[in-house]
């Protein structure tokens, strides 16, 4: 399969390192990285331990290939740059993959690319960009892949063999939404807390004041995915988070990550897009605009 992976930071190289293993990879992203594979290849390191070569561009110009997937792992706040620059590559068989935080990333494609073209993933793997060239895998997790209407399409099945087939262990979900409001749920409770105490994830669970903390957000989450057609027990996403915490216990969240950088976080994409989920139905959200103000400040 021909595969374009827009957006080649941690999550992007991991995935493009893993899937060319029995595909032609595009890596898109920006230098030095991009540069340093272009050299040395991509290095990965910790849980995988790899050296691939890839083709890696800083340009869409440079695409030589028709893509049959189109994998974007951009930041949030680049989604809508990133839709406008794959339009011309986008032909009747392409298909366009969202594996990325927040909510609101399918309106943002959904402005420039067709619907039909677009299907949607979440990934538990921790990936950190250690140097340019060189990622580290520091948690394998599972990836769950759908159609926007859940219809479990030959193309989905199609995409889940080529996943897995890669080493990416992939299921495919027939409620993608629901999948990806549990993500932006778990998201909101772990990354701004730990973004602004500096800490790792696992911190949240040793101290009890911010445990009942990252209970409460869950609580006040779920509810905003309930009014939004949405039913997910709130108990059951608790639960779901602190086994996330559990299981990346020694990482730094991806937002905290982006605060080490001095680049811009997906706040507005997480709690930003609760808060105002939540506004639309008229529910007060306190902890996620606590969170949200303290990020964004």
């Amino acid at each position: 399969m021909n595969i374009v992976i827009f957006g080649s930071g941690a999550i992007g190289s991991l995935f493009g390192a893993l899937l060319s293993k029995h595909n032609t990879i595009v890596l898109v992203g920006r230098a030095p990285h991009i540069t340093c594979i272009r050299k040395k290849g991509l290095t990965l390191k910790g849980k995988t331990r790899l050296n691939v070569k890839v083709t890696a561009v800083e340009s869409v110009k440079e695409i030589n290939l028709s893509p049959d997937l189109i994998l974007l792992t951009v930041k949030s706040y680049d989604t809508e740059s990133a839709s406008t620059q794959i339009v011309p590559f986008i032909h009747d068989h392409t298909m366009v993959v969202s594996l990325q935080n927040g909510l609101d990333n399918i309106g943002k494609i959904e402005q420039h690319v067709g619907k039909k073209h677009i299907l949607v993933g979440v990934t538990t793997h921790g990936a950190l960009f250690s140097e340019p060239g060189t990622i580290t895998h520091t948690g394998k997790g599972t990836t769950v892949l759908g159609e926007l209407d859940g219809y479990p399409s030959a193309r989905l099945q199609t995409l889940v063999d080529v996943f897995n087939n890669s080493g990416i262990e992939t299921q495919m979900s027939t409620e993608i939404i629901k999948e990806i409001w549990k993500k932006a749920i778990i998201n909101s409770s772990i990354n701004p807390l730990t973004a602004f105490l500096g800490c790792k994830n696992g911190y949240l669970l040793e101290n009890p004041l911010l445990e009942k903390i990252v209970d409460a957000v869950c609580r006040e989450s779920s509810l905003i995915a309930s009014l939004n057609g949405v039913q997910i027990s709130s108990s059951e996403l608790i639960e779901k988070t602190k086994r996330v915490i559990r299981d990346t216990a020694h990482n730094y969240s991806s937002m905290l990550q982006s605060i080490q950088q001095g680049k811009k976080t997906e706040i507005e994409s997480i709690n930003g897009a609760l808060i105002r989920s939540g506004s639309e139905h008229h529910l007060q959200t306190p902890l996620n605009r606590i969170l949200y103000d303290l990020i964004s400040r």
